[in-house]
């Protein structure tokens, strides 16, 4: 009688921790090729919006940094951040490429 109380214990359990993995809605969105794309499109949309609003905010720092640089006029570096500067600008501008 113990070993049939352990047994229905340790059922129990698994059946919790296949609740919690949630395989029964992975193996329904896998039967479903429709509900995968779709959420696969959404993901992945999602996912490129994030790393463009990233790189905007990581570069408009990167340029703000340089011209606060180019503005100590440092004897070393300043000229590299200066060129540097107008090659930037002069492609968000649309003109000339260096």
């Amino acid at each position: 009688m113990e070993t049939m109380d352990n047994m229905e214990k340790q059922m129990h359990r698994i059946a919790d921790h296949l609740e919690r993995a949630q395989l029964a809605e992975y193996v329904q969105l896998l039967n479903s090729p429709r509900k995968l794309i779709v959420s696969n499109i959404i993901a992945g949309t999602a996912r490129g919006v994030g790393i463009a609003l990233g790189f905007t905010i990581f570069s408009a720092t990167i340029v703000y940094v340089l011209r606060q640089l180019g503005a100590l006029d440092l004897p070393i570096i300043g000229h590299y951040i200066a060129e540097l500067l107008e090659s930037v600008q002069a492609q968000y501008d649309g003109g000339p490429l260096y």
